[in-house]
């Protein structure tokens, strides 16, 4: 057995109802990697969100699930708005609206893209998240040009947390746009917290920053107490922002 494979550390199969691991027992490289199987039933997707956990794998491979150390998060109070942004924000150059077209939104946010090989949001989390969308937790946000769908985002709301899954811009600024009108609907709602995965630099220019997992699992413990779809999420328009 070659020596690099003798020390390699494995992750658990997951079956059936089996439980998650604890999050202490995720892998340091590649940094987060939790457990591998189970399924995208909506159950199982809410119970890993509120432990801090997220699904990310491609077509044709196993369900991943992850939770890496630092987690990015965007503290709502924290939002960064650029001048550039501001301006925008005060021309009204996109109607942004949330929930009429979150299938749209993901199948956009699934479409290739030019730095990347393939999409990690399979047919089957596709299928996974409209459920939930269905059930009143996956929220869209998008922006609009006329009749025409050029930016937005979705991802999962939880009690008092946001947990971002991703964005897509056809237009300069759209999905920033977008950010900023899901901002402001969550500081409305009391909702301090988005959680953002994965460190980027795009994430970083608008206030995100790393936390270490123990804070972001003790976080989520703090503000997540009703398993019910949260309310204040009806579909429309986003009602306005003070930029």
């Amino acid at each position: 057995m070659p020596a690099r494979w003798q020390n390699r550390c494995v992750v658990p199969w997951l079956r059936g109802n089996a439980p998650f691991p604890p999050l202490e027992r995720a892998l340091a490289e590649p940094n987060g990697l939790l457990a591998a199987g189970a399924s995208l039933e909506p159950a199982r997707l809410l119970d890993a969100y509120r432990r801090g956990i997220f699904p990310w794998s491609s077509e044709g491979r196993p369900l991943l699930w992850w939770s890496p150390d630092p987690r990015m998060v965007l503290f709502v109070d924290e939002f960064r708005v650029s001048r550039s942004l501001r301006k925008r924000l005060r021309g009204g150059d996109f109607d942004v609206r949330f929930d009429t077209a979150c299938e749209a939104v993901i199948e956009a946010c699934a479409a290739p893209r030019a730095d990347q090989d393939g999409t990690w949001i399979t047919a089957d989390m596709r299928s996974a998240y409209l459920e939930l969308h269905r059930q009143g937790y996956v929220h869209s946000v998008e922006a609009w040009r006329g009749d025409d769908l050029v930016g937005g985002l979705y991802g999962l709301a939880m009690d008092r947390v946001f947990f971002g899954e991703s964005m897509f811009a056809r237009e300069a600024d759209a999905s920033k746009v977008a950010l900023a009108h899901l901002v402001a609907r969550l500081a409305r709602l009391r909702v301090p917290l988005i959680d953002c995965q994965q460190e980027t630099s795009h994430l970083a220019s608008l206030g995100a920053r790393p936390i270490p997992r123990a804070e972001f699992a003790a976080r989520l413990r703090e503000l997540i107490h009703c398993a019910a779809p949260p309310a204040g999420w009806q579909p429309g328009a986003s009602g306005g922002i003070d930029p």
